[in-house]
């Protein structure tokens, strides 16, 4: 065993490699249990369209105008750039207590909004996983 630290503290490029790993892991690992711990919830394209059947979700698109129009989710509302950058969601204050899916293209930018509508004092608010391109790879209607 001593052998063993002794080579590899002895080897610049094994020293590398080997914090390398260990830096690989304790990412892996912060993705998965941050995801989890998260008061941001992601739902599957399937849980989003119950979620708009069963509760009347308010599907909220943020993605720019030019994407919204070449297709977007049968009765979404698209939100501006310009509202998100100031948090003005004063369209949606009489929906606080409704469930909201927030849909971008992939689903990165979409996590951002939802946070600031939690704290702006949003109840129910989602994100759609992997954005309009997971659902369209579903093959789930689309308006344009």
């Amino acid at each position: 065993m001593g052998q063993i630290i002794e080579f590899a503290t002895s080897s610049t490029l094994i020293s590398i490699l080997s914090i390398s790993w260990v830096v690989i892991v304790v990412v892996i690992i912060y993705s998965y249990v941050g995801a989890a711990l998260s008061p941001i919830k992601e739902l599957s394209t399937h849980e989003a369209t119950l979620l708009m059947n069963k509760e009347d979700a308010i599907v909220l698109d943020t993605r720019a105008t030019n994407e919204f129009k070449a297709g977007h989710i049968l009765g979404s509302r698209q939100i501006k750039a310009e509202e998100l950058k100031n948090g003005n969601f004063a369209k949606l204050e009489n929906s606080k207590d409704k469930p909201i899916i927030i849909v971008c293209a992939m689903g990165a930018t979409a996590k951002k909004t939802a946070a600031q509508m939690l704290k702006a004092g949003f109840e129910k608010v989602t994100v759609l996983k992997g954005g309009m391109n997971a659902w369209q790879s579903a093959s789930l209607p689309v308006s344009k």
